[in-house]
């Protein structure tokens, strides 16, 4: 996600300091090449010499006749982005009057100026957040297009954001952005029907593959909802659901709302049943009347004849051929700009095999669901024009 991009990393005196360390590993092993700068006080809560050992480079520490901070974020300079990571009340301020007192202010000043992208992810006590001095410096330096990663509001503390956060919100900042402006609709996971209260039908799906396309989707500028049965999620606006009928109603409106693109990457169930209000007693012989349920990609391109969808076709047994076939069936039935087809075998695993099918092509992606995700997004880009 980060493949070949350079991130100046500015340190200042929060406590979250001590999470730079891991930070620095996380946006390395996402491909990018880290330069960590500190100010006094976050060398009072971190040795420099952990992230020197954290990013393979020398710290910053102080401006010499060097001009690092030109060196770094200069119009020339070596960062493509700027990362603000643990920021404090103290530097927000800062950077939003320009005062250069440190080495990680100076190095915002200088990259603002010289239209460096830059990231600020806050920490701090939470009344220090709220703020009114602290808040309009926030949105002051919002209005200049730089990027804040919202902090977690916890046990009185507006704690720093989590890595995950931090590392898309830093390669939304810094990459291309093909989908900004776009709406981009996911549906993820399993859906699950209630028998009586306590027992569902469901299945095996992990919903890793509908996270990471949202997840690329977004660092590619797209807004997104995401429609799954699961948590809130700091990459896009979630539709919590449960079953097919809810995820089917919650994606027509999203989509009715105003959305550009759907990626149908959940594995709902294709049957429901008629839930019993009361416990169905155990040990007894038992049948269950399935009833089929509407495919979501058929009812929203009744609904939206000319929305681009993509769809996931999940296969047993047989070969390439006959997976691109069935999956080519599904294409022509929903008119869906392209289909996504695996076998189940890769349920729930880290590594996976699909097949991109079109009209007249199917063609293999194998490696992670992560990696899976962003060929997902460069395909869409390629659907929608981006």
């Amino acid at each position: 996600m980060l493949d070949g991009v350079n991130v100046a990393l500015g340190v200042s005196g929060s406590i979250a300091a001590v999470k730079t360390v891991e930070l620095a590993h996380e946006l390395r092993r996402q491909g990018a090449s880290v330069r960590a700068v500190m100010t006094e006080s976050a060398r009072g809560i971190v040795h420099p010499w952990s992230l020197q050992y954290a990013t393979d480079n020398d710290v910053v520490t102080e401006l010499t006749g060097r001009v690092e901070h030109v060196e770094l974020c200069g119009r020339d300079g070596w960062a493509d982005v700027l990362l603000l990571a643990p920021a404090t009340a103290n530097t927000v301020g800062k950077v939003a009057a320009a005062i250069d007192d440190t080495p990680v202010t100076t190095c915002a000043t200088t990259a603002l100026g010289a239209g460096v992208p830059v990231v600020v992810a806050p920490a701090m006590h939470e009344p220090m957040y709220d703020h009114p001095g602290v808040t309009d410096a926030i949105d002051r330096v919002r209005e200049w297009d730089v990027s804040f990663v919202d902090p977690r509001i916890e046990e009185g503390k507006a704690k720093i954001a989590t890595e995950e956060a931090i590392v898309l919100t830093t390669a939304r900042a810094c990459g291309d952005r093909p989908l900004a402006g776009r709406h981009v609709v996911v549906t993820s996971g399993a859906t699950s029907e209630r028998i009586d209260p306590v027992r569902t039908l469901s299945n095996r799906a992990s919903g890793r593959t509908g996270r990471a396309v949202a997840r690329a989707c977004y660092a590619s500028g797209a807004a997104v909802t995401l429609v799954h049965d699961g948590s809130e999620v700091p990459y896009a606006s979630v539709r919590q659901v449960e079953s097919a009928a809810e995820m089917t109603a919650a994606v027509l409106d999203a989509v009715d709302g105003g959305a550009d693109a759907l990626v149908s990457a959940a594995a709902i169930s294709d049957y429901t049943v008629e839930p019993s209000e009361t416990k169905l007693r155990s040990g007894e012989e038992r049948t269950l009347d399935l009833e089929p349920t509407p495919k979501l990609i058929d009812t929203v391109r009744d609904a939206h004849p000319d929305l681009p969808i993509v769809g996931f076709k999940l296969e047993t047994g047989g070969d390439d051929d006959d997976l691109a076939s069935v999956a080519r069936g599904t294409l022509e039935r929903a008119e869906l700009s392209f289909v996504v087809a695996n076998d189940a075998s890769v349920l729930g695993a880290d590594e996976t095999r699909v097949l991109f099918v079109r009209a007249d092509s199917a063609t293999e992606y194998r490696g992670d669901k992560a990696g899976l995700g962003l060929r997902v997004a460069d395909e869409l880009q390629n659907e929608l024009g981006g």
